[in-house]
């Protein structure tokens, strides 16, 4: 079983935030065939088809190991990916990596605090400007929205490619390494 993690933040405040590319993937992977299987004990939305399981922990980021811990107990993946945004990443950039620090990402702290650090991770850049925390919960800028669909499509297609794949081979195929300039 594969467990896809997407942080974010719940609720509507933080819905079109920079934080919450995570969220908006899990949205795109979410086909019909999904069923919901969130509960209390998953502190998170948590859907499954087959032996793939889609989690956005409603924990707030910072809280997001707490999430991830309840669901890897109960299911035991063999596989666990998380999506993140990554700010040390020019806007539209795309990494993938296994393992490593946190660079500073509190959700990925939490995570790493929790379960360890032995998970692989989809790092959407969302480059940096001015203060950290005010950049990641503020709003895409008009211009990044206008490529913001295109990078999401892009990292669905890498994400259901990793289900099929390793590491290793996504990140040849998938990376883009510069981002766009805006």
């Amino acid at each position: 079983m594969t467990l896809i993690v997407g942080l974010g933040n719940p609720t509507k405040q933080y819905e079109n935030t920079r934080h919450n590319v995570g969220f908006m993937l899990i949205d795109l992977l979410k086909s019909p065939e999904f069923i919901d299987v969130s509960s209390a004990k998953f502190q998170g939305e948590l859907y499954k088809f087959k032996n793939t399981l889609l989690l956005k922990p409603q924990t707030y980021m910072n809280l997001s190991g707490n999430s991830v811990k309840a669901v890897n107990d109960f299911y035991k993946p063999d596989r666990i990916i998380v999506i993140h945004d990554d700010l040390d990443l020019n806007f539209g950039a795309v990494r993938f990596k296994k393992g490593g620090s946190s660079g500073g990402h509190n959700g990925i702290k939490s995570i790493d605090n929790l379960i360890g650090n032995d998970y692989e991770r989809v790092r959407i850049g969302i480059g940096r400007k001015g203060n950290a925390a005010n950049f990641v919960l503020g709003e895409f800028s008009q211009a990044e929205k206008e490529y913001l669909d295109k990078i999401l499509i892009h990292c669905k297609e890498a994400v259901v490619e990793l289900l099929k794949s390793d590491i290793n081979a996504i990140s040849q195929k998938f990376s883009i390494k510069k981002g766009v300039e805006i």
